[in-house]
């Protein structure tokens, strides 16, 4: 990534729909990806390959990755849980996929029915099996909804632990979106201690509107990876009271000329899903 540039990896497709009520038709996820992959982002992360029980909103990510039109250089990411969701995610030939654990004993049991040693057992195989690169997500990284607070001494370990496993990439995320500039640059500056700033990225939600201070602050200390949703819409039904993602507009306007995406392509994108939306809040 040219120096002063923002990649900005678009989470709408997964992210953004994962806790939506009313099922939003395949045809109309397959559209807004289309729509996205024409608005000049390197990667976009399209659904999730865990149990339809759980996620019934992304039961059909086979049917959507196949089909997408996939358009040259862009990056065509899948969550996945497990072995059997990466081998579903193969077969679908996701560019990419990811993992998930927290910095939260109590989130992570809500999220994955597992405490942070297990999940990171369960992803050994994942990681070792992909044959493609790995993103590992760490959310609950500065507060969590139920245990408040979470120190950079919880989250260090998680982090490393990723790495270990050979996770190209870390997102850190701030799940229920109440991090503070200062608590951001106290985490990430210890990120970087034992992670290169290239193989990091920051997830931000902007529950209290500290979004994209917090973004900015983490591109001071030479973060260039973010997560966003086209319009904010985002989702995680284990964080109650949580509203979405920062807003990949907000980000464009926050960092003006330093990524390669058209604003009025991605209205467009967004303006796919408006009819189809029942919430405009959650958290992932």
């Amino acid at each position: 990534m040219p120096a002063g540039r923002i990649r900005i990896v678009e989470v709408g497709p997964r992210d953004g729909l994962q806790n939506e009520a009313r099922f939003v038709p395949t045809e109309v996820k397959i559209a807004f990806v289309d729509a996205l992959s024409e608005c000049g982002f390197e990667e976009i992360e399209v659904s999730s390959f865990v149990s339809p029980k759980w996620v019934p909103q992304l039961a059909d990510a086979a049917e959507v990755f196949a089909g997408i039109r996939r358009k040259p250089g862009v990056v065509y990411m899948a969550l996945v849980p497990n072995q059997a969701g990466l081998e579903r995610a193969q077969r679908a030939r996701a560019d990419k996929v990811a993992v998930f654990t927290a910095a939260s004993e109590t989130f992570s049991r809500r999220n994955t029915n597992a405490s942070i040693a297990e999940t990171l057992e369960r992803f050994r195989p994942v990681v070792a099996n992909a044959g493609r690169p790995v993103r590992g997500y760490v959310s609950t990284a500065f507060h969590c909804p139920f245990e408040g607070p979470i120190a950079p001494v919880q989250v260090l370990p998680v982090a490393q632990a990723l790495l270990d496993l050979g996770c190209a990439e870390l997102s850190i995320g701030d799940t229920i979106g109440t991090a503070t500039p200062e608590e951001v640059q106290r985490l990430f500056g210890q990120l970087l201690d034992i992670c290169p700033a290239d193989r990091l990225a920051a997830h931000f939600h902007d529950t209290y509107g500290n979004a994209v201070t917090n973004a900015r602050t983490a591109a001071r200390l030479g973060i260039a990876t973010f997560d966003s949703s086209a319009g904010g819409i985002g989702g995680c039904p284990y964080a109650p009271g949580a509203p979405g993602n920062v807003a990949t507009e907000a980000l464009l306007a926050a960092f003006p000329g330093l990524t390669a995406i058209d604003p009025t392509r991605l209205a467009k994108a967004a303006g796919v899903l408006t009819q189809y939306l029942s919430t405009q809040s959650g958290a992932g």
